[in-house]
């Protein structure tokens, strides 16, 4: 399990810009910071550091709370929040916590989003996005209050599928399909609805949109 921040970088994460995150500190500390993945150089001059949807997230906890969900609710290999993406094996987390965790991560890649895309734009996905197309997806669907399929109870699951840039995102029922397409539709993605061929079953091929 990866070390909590320490009391001083908790401090700059906490005084970060409530709307942009922009932080201020040392170049030690946010040095440190970006390489815990908590936050960003921005490569634009004057090359402000930003908070990640990780920093964000660590933000709005309570410092007194255990780390243990924050740290299962990342990928330890980039950091960054782990929406669900569905299925039968993943805990059913739909407390309190888990609703603050998934806002927060969803306002983090919004601000990724602006910061990030060239014309600023935060309706259309950005790079991240497209490199993690499966969390990518997952975390619009939760964050717009979608449930996943989880712990034996029927919900949306997203997969990864041999196109490129697209993803499969299977729903219980036609409503679910469609209201799932709505979601990814107003988040910046481009949705169809298919059939697959051997089990007849209905699911849904998103895409990011890029203009």
């Amino acid at each position: 399990m990866a070390r909590p921040p320490t009391a001083a970088q908790r401090r700059v994460i906490d005084a970060a810009d409530p709307v942009t995150g922009r932080l201020k500190g040392t170049e030690a500390q946010l040095e440190a910071l970006v390489k815990r993945g908590l936050a960003f150089r921005h490569p634009r001059p004057p090359h402000d550091h930003f908070l990640t949807p990780t920093g964000h997230r660590i933000r709005e906890s309570v410092p007194e709370e255990p780390e243990r969900s924050a740290e299962q609710a990342a990928d330890p290999a980039t950091g960054v929040f782990a929406a669900h993406v569905g299925g039968a094996q993943e805990a059913a987390d739909t407390g309190p916590a888990r609703a603050r965790e998934v806002h927060s991560a969803w306002q983090g890649l919004l601000e990724l989003r602006r910061m990030t895309n060239p014309d600023g734009a935060t309706g259309r996905p950005c790079g991240w996005e497209r490199a993690h197309l499966v969390q990518a997806a997952a975390l619009a669907l939760e964050a717009a209050g979608h449930p996943p399929e989880a712990g034996g109870s029927s919900g949306y699951r997203v997969r990864a599928t041999p196109q490129p840039e697209a993803v499969a995102v299977h729903a219980p029922d036609g409503e679910a399909l469609r209201a799932c397409a709505s979601t990814l539709e107003g988040a910046g993605w481009q949705a169809g609805e298919y059939t697959e061929p051997r089990t007849r079953a209905r699911y849904l091929l998103a895409s990011p949109r890029r203009v």
